[in-house]
């Protein structure tokens, strides 16, 4: 049985796209009688069977070497595109990662959607982004993946527009969906460059050509950076980072899956190209410069944020720079633990504060607080995705921040520093959004917030018991290290900077010192607070510079464009009108005319032999 489900573990992206296609009939409201609540649990169910699918086939594939599944799609004109499955422990874990989450974000939305009129539809779409990101995992082929990551950019702009009807969320999907477009055609430039280089586009083949590659340097850089530029924007990275906080206009369910996996989508494709991106110095500093200034400036915005949903975006955006910086540094094992442990910690903060926001109408973290004593499973689900997503033992984000720090402390102890910084500004950020919530005395917004229902504490509490013991599983599948093998100095750093960070923010946030708390210099404080300025300035440079130029070419259209054509429908317009008044239906007339106009076309036609001629007799 584990056998067979092994060898067709390519059927569970289906599940999921087929629950989506089978919720379609609700959407629009074609299937009226029983409400849309079917659609829901037809996809649920879908992803349950997609969930035992992988589940059954991650253990028939463990300490197994990858398999790979060839199914052929084009070949014409020498191009022969296949389409390229790799069955391996890495990528149906990924795959039991992406659908246990949406498994427990498809049951927090019946209850968190349960009065939303778009219920078909946000279930279809769910539906659709589980397949891509299923899809995703088992691609083992660089163009079919951008295909999927288009689909996944299209199913972003779908479920962030939710709710058509309200002017923010319209704005919102469209600047995630034209953010991430930039990065997309970059990305498309480099997929095209790469083949003229290597001659594939399978990652496989792709890691050998590498691996004797001689290619130019300078090629090698544009066509490196290019494929970076993609990643950037699925991982939210500076300066394609503002699309994340955009998103969040959406609806909670789907902010669970996008915060957890679908960010990581990017860094996905960058850990399979590691081995091409590293025939490049120049890429691989340019990912870790990346990843570097956004996991600081991330960090340090998320800090100075009142609105709690572009706290955690912040948050996921400097957390997906120290992703950046595993891979630019070679750390592809880190860098998969790292989004591993992200995944889950990142899941149920969004669950935490999504049932707050669900029956506190708020989203504003100064409106709230008090709320220790009224939603204790949401507090302690919060504190336990603190817990899983800073480097404090013995929770997963500290083996893997450990396991990336300890591969750079020989010969990049300045990223060693950078990592201890971010982690201690996360767990400072993280724990003041925990005192201004669930600290404090009961509010105007809060003195009435019991706990949510038990279909959206559920998933909490089951997430909630995964990632205490995860720390077990990863031990179990000998992923983590022995005690005896530590680095003890940067597992010192680690911890110290997490018990700094947290101790630090609790004094401020959970103690009696007068609120909000502001920054000693004013200027500093709004750096931060309007992140870094970097709205403004894409006002003043990209919106500006296309605006500019989109003036020109309207100008360049109504003058020049039109202006000829105008002009020739105006000339053929008299034309026309002096025919008509010149007319009197003799037939000599026409003649005469034909005559007249074969003879001066003649004389055109002639001109320079007989024109010659004529001014050699005069000269």
């Amino acid at each position: 049985m584990a056998q067979f489900l092994l060898e067709t573990v390519w059927l569970v992206p289906c599940y999921a796209l087929i629950g989506g296609l089978l919720a379609i009939p609700w959407s629009p409201g074609i299937i009226r009688k029983t409400g849309p609540r079917p659609a829901g649990y037809v996809n649920i169910l879908m992803t349950f069977l997609a969930l035992l699918h992988s589940a059954i086939a991650l253990q028939a594939t463990w300490n197994h070497p990858p398999q790979e599944v060839f199914i052929p799609w084009l070949s014409t004109a020498g191009l022969n595109l296949t389409i390229t499955l790799e069955i391996s422990s890495v990528s149906v874990g990924a795959m039991l990662v992406v659908t246990g989450l949406n498994f427990l974000a498809q049951i927090f939305a019946v209850g968190y959607m349960e009065m939303d009129w778009g219920w078909g539809r946000f279930y279809s779409l769910l539906g659709l982004f589980e397949a891509g990101l299923c899809a995703l995992a088992l691609c083992n082929n660089l163009f079919f993946s951008y295909v999927i990551l288009e689909i996944l950019t299209l199913g972003t702009y779908l479920l962030v527009g939710l709710w058509f009807s309200q002017p923010l969320v319209v704005t919102g999907a469209r600047d995630a969906f034209l953010t991430k477009r930039v990065g997309d055609l970059f990305l498309l430039m480099g997929v095209l460059g790469l083949w003229t280089l290597s001659g594939t586009w399978d990652y496989t083949e792709l890691a050998a050509w590498a691996a004797t590659a001689k290619v130019d340097p300078t090629v090698i850089t544009l066509v490196g950076l290019a494929l970076v530029a993609g990643p950037m924007g699925k991982c939210a990275q500076f300066p394609l980072h503002l699309w994340l906080d955009e998103a969040m206009e959406g609806p909670i369910p789907s902010t669970i899956l996008r915060n957890s996996v679908v960010v990581a989508s990017g860094a996905w494709i960058l850990i399979k190209l590691q081995p091409v991106l590293s025939l490049s110095p120049v890429v691989s500093s340019f990912i870790v410069a990346i990843g570097a200034v956004t996991a600081l400036g991330g960090s340090l915005i998320a800090i100075a944020q009142i609105d709690v949903k572009r706290c955690l975006s912040y948050s996921v955006s400097a957390y997906m720079g120290l992703v950046f910086i595993a891979v630019g540094a070679q750390q592809d094992e880190a860098a998969l633990l790292l989004v591993l442990t992200h995944a889950l910690a990142s899941a149920i903060l969004v669950m935490s504060v999504g049932g707050i926001i669900w029956n506190s109408v708020t989203q504003d973290v100064t409106q709230l607080g008090g709320l220790w004593s009224r939603r204790p499973i949401s507090g302690i689900s919060y504190i336990v995705g603190i817990l899983g997503l800073i480097g404090l033992p013995p929770l997963g984000s500290f083996w893997a921040l450990l396991k990336l720090a300890d591969g750079l402390w020989e010969n990049h102890p300045g990223l060693v520093g950078i990592i201890i910084a971010v982690n201690a500004l996360t767990a400072f950020s993280l724990t003041r959004e925990f005192g201004l919530i669930f600290g404090g005395k009961a509010k105007q917004m809060t003195e009435r917030s019991p706990e949510v229902l038990w279909l959206m504490v559920l998933p909490m509490v089951i997430l909630l018991g995964f990632i205490l013991h995860l720390p077990l599983v990863l031990q179990s599948l000998s992923l983590l290290p022995s005690w005896a093998e530590l680095n003890k100095d940067v597992a010192l750093l680690l911890i110290w900077s997490s018990i700094f960070g947290c101790s630090i923010s609790a004094v401020i946030y959970l103690g009696n010192i007068p609120k909000p708390v502001r920054l000693p210099w004013k200027p500093l404080q709004d750096l931060l607070a309007y992140d870094f300025y970097t709205p403004r300035l894409y006002r003043m440079t990209i919106i500006s510079g296309v605006d500019q130029l989109s003036k020109f070419a309207d100008m360049i259209d109504r003058f020049v464009v039109d202006g000829i054509v105008n002009f020739v429908g105006l000339f053929s317009l008299l034309g026309g009108e002096g025919l008509k008044y010149s007319t009197n239906g003799q037939t000599q007339f026409y003649a005469l005319t034909v005559l007249l106009g074969v003879g001066v076309l003649g004389a055109w036609i002639t001109w320079p032999f007989w024109g010659v001629q004529f001014l050699s007799l005069i000269y």
